[in-house]
């Protein structure tokens, strides 16, 4: 028990010859703080970690395939997720392609924030979410 970090008690032998042993239950913390400071604010307030934003614009995608039905859907990003969106190979882009079966055209708009999209139809009105 010397090299175990959790705290732990032995007690004496009982009168039916029975030793105690308690240990404490060492886990990792479950609760994890992912929020990021804000950049736009200086660091006042906190954002939603942009990690996590391409899973929101993918649910937001789905939603809108799902639920609205609505055909040519362009997203409207920050130029650096438009950059993450399109790299590569086998881009971001192709991968809903083959998930969905729709084409989603991605354009890049350098006056919204980091974490700020958008989704507009054919008729460049924005999907309300």
């Amino acid at each position: 028990m010397a090299h175990d970090r959790a705290k732990h008690t032995i007690l004496p032998p009982s009168k039916f010859g029975l030793v105690q042993i308690t240990r404490q239950r060492v886990r990792p913390e479950m609760n994890i703080v992912t929020s990021e400071v804000c950049p736009a604010c200086g660091g006042t307030g906190t954002i939603r970690p942009t990690i996590l934003l391409i899973d929101d614009i993918e649910n937001n995608f789905n939603y809108i395939l799902d639920e609205q039905n609505e055909k040519n859907i362009t997203l409207c990003v920050h130029p650096y997720i438009e950059a993450y969106i399109k790299k590569g190979l086998v881009t971001l882009q192709m991968r809903w392609y083959f998930k969905y079966g729709k084409w989603i055209k991605v354009k890049s708009n350098p006056a919204y924030q980091i974490a700020e999209f958008h989704f507009f139809n054919a008729k460049e009105e924005e999907i309300k979410l």
